[in-house]
């Protein structure tokens, strides 16, 4: 892949999280300050290479999870800490006020949910957490349908599939056919593993359609980790 590919992959990945339909040669063309024609041919061979997809007879292309996953790993490996953002403080001055641990734990997600309009969870031994399924539900890609079946199904099957799993990093995230459970349903689970008095396996983060922002939400489910760490 060339770098102008990676970045027309990356335009298309932020374009679509932002406006939910494909996106287009004409608006990459602008942005890009080249021909649709030069930006058609630049698809047709991330298109060839499983990066993108031209979903029914739309013009645009969409991310395929092949192409979600490239980007999120570029996120990961070009990491620099930097100040924290708005949202981020605005999190950590929510689990700081909570005051008992379940309240704390119950604040982190509530705020997750209010910030990446995701659906929240939170597991700490046996206990579940959950916020948000209007969010997750509401989303274009989860209104009826088999995509919903499935999405439920992960959700009925969380629990058990942490406990079998155990990430073991400070930031996790699945995508679409990587999620062993509802591996067809366009979900993406991002959860950040943290430690506490209470489990040796508790975790934060949020599900929500493979179509989102990663650079935010991975930011404020790392951020949301670190902080019930050194709160509890």
């Amino acid at each position: 892949m060339t770098d102008r590919q990676h970045q027309i992959l990356v335009a298309i990945i932020e374009q679509y999280a932002e406006v939910a339909s494909p996106v287009g040669s004409n608006m990459l063309a602008k942005l890009f300050g080249v021909s649709s024609a030069t930006i058609r041919a630049e698809m047709a061979e991330l298109e060839r290479l499983g990066f993108i997809a031209q979903p029914h007879t739309s013009a645009g292309r969409v991310p395929t999870d092949k192409g979600y996953r490239l980007y999120v790993n570029s996120l990961t490996e070009g990491h620099v800490a930097a100040a924290p953002s708005r949202a981020e403080n605005a999190l950590a001055t929510r689990v700081q006020d909570g005051g008992h641990p379940e309240r704390v734990i119950r604040n982190a997600v509530d705020t997750l949910v209010d910030l990446t309009h995701n659906l929240g969870i939170a597991t700490i031994g046996n206990q579940l957490y959950m916020s948000g399924l209007s969010n997750l539900f509401g989303q274009p890609e989860f209104i009826g349908g088999s995509q919903a079946r499935q999405v439920a199904e992960l959700l009925d099957n969380l629990e058990p599939w942490l406990r079998e799993a155990a990430p073991n990093q400070p930031l996790n995230v699945y995508i679409g056919q990587e999620n062993p459970i509802g591996r067809s349903a366009g979900a993406s689970l991002i959860i950040s593993r943290f430690r506490s008095p209470f489990s040796d396996h508790s975790y934060i983060g949020v599900i929500g359609s493979t179509r989102q922002s990663y650079k935010d939400v991975m930011a404020l489910v790392a951020h949301a980790g670190r902080t019930l760490e050194e709160v509890l």
